[in-house]
């Protein structure tokens, strides 16, 4: 055979073997795009809004949120900060930078009458830990942030987890149609939102701090202007496990804002996961063999705060729910599923 003729094959056949590579790296390109615009879409989007300040189960509920999102499991797009703390909401940044997600947005109740630094470890946290935030005036305020992220969601996508007292939520559901969205606070709800996670109240009836303290009259006005789905979390479930002990403190790596956080609060003596709970249930596979979810009634607020479960009946436009231990399942058991999200998250 001329060995031009040859050549001319062996040319062919590497441009044939080329273009092949080349159409199998343009479809494994596309595949790698379109598996990871699957997997953010098929995300939960969650909203926290945290009064981050008198008690320490707030930070390993955004610790929690963060091994969450590390698993692919959950987006973290922003922290609703509603508290009158004055380094609350830079802790908050303290820790999302720790977890590598630095420019996750943060809103801050402001306007408040007064605000100061009573917390036993947002000031340290804020100061000891680097983040981007010097001041309240670099951030939204809380109703206009939590307008921006639902405005820019897709519809039924946003899980709003409250583990503080509802001001920043009965604002939302208050405002306005603005340059953000021409819907209301309502509307935007109503389109956007799939389902709120509560945690205050105690079930079946009772009184406990985020419904009354400090501004009883916001969670009057939120549970009765929420028309979609709610799921309490009472006072009486977190109390009975135990987080943030010897367990989390002979595990978590020392360098860790968690680590100083519960240092500072109170030496590991360990701490009811009041709040921890309600993040809990964003992972559907763990929390549905934990807790029975009761959802036969519907939640009502006095004037001081206090709730009470009416089981057994209904009312227009109240899907409500609260959960409960499942018999079999102990506390502890709980408590250090709880504490290992923190201990096995890797920092990004």
């Amino acid at each position: 055979m001329p060995i031009i003729s040859l050549l001319t094959i062996k040319g062919n056949m590497t441009y044939n073997v080329l273009k092949k590579i080349i159409r199998n790296r343009k479809l494994y390109l596309w595949c790698l795009v379109f598996g990871v615009f699957n997997l953010c879409s098929s995300q939960t989007k969650v909203i926290l809004d945290t009064d981050f300040d008198s008690d320490v189960d707030d930070v390993q509920a955004l610790g929690m949120l963060h091994s969450y999102q590390a698993a692919g499991k959950i987006d973290l797009i922003g922290v609703v900060v509603t508290s009158d703390d004055s380094y609350s909401y830079k802790a908050v940044s303290a820790i999302n930078t720790y977890y590598g997600s630095p420019n996750t947005p943060i809103g801050y109740l402001k306007k408040q009458k007064d605000t100061s630094n009573f917390s036993k470890y947002t000031k340290q946290v804020s100061i000891e830990f680097s983040h981007r935030i010097s001041s309240s005036e670099e951030i939204q305020e809380s109703s206009k942030l939590y307008r921006k992220l639902l405005s820019e969601s897709n519809d039924s996508s946003v899980v709003i987890v409250t583990i503080g007292h509802l001001t920043s939520l009965q604002n939302l559901l208050q405002s306005k149609g603005d340059d953000i969205s021409p819907l209301d606070g309502e509307q935007l709800i109503y389109q956007k939102v799939k389902k709120w996670l509560c945690m205050g109240g105690t079930y079946p009836q009772g009184k406990e701090a985020n419904f009354y303290r400090p501004d009883p009259e916001s969670t009057i006005y939120c549970i009765a202007n929420w028309k979609k789905e709610v799921v309490f979390c009472g006072w009486e479930v977190g109390n009975q496990i135990l987080t943030g002990g010897n367990y989390l403190k002979d595990n978590i790596d020392v360098h860790n804002p968690i680590y100083r956080s519960y240092e500072l609060f109170n030496n590991f003596a360990g701490r009811p996961a009041w709040d921890q709970v309600a993040v809990m249930l964003l992972d559907k596979k763990i929390s549905s063999s934990i807790f029975d979810v009761n959802t036969n009634g519907y939640v009502s607020i006095k004037k001081d705060g206090s709730n009470q479960w009416h089981s057994g009946k209904k009312k227009t436009n109240k899907n409500h729910a609260y959960v409960s231990i499942k018999r079999n399942i102990s506390p502890k058991v709980i408590a250090k599923t709880i504490d290992d999200l923190i201990v096995v998250i890797q920092v990004r």
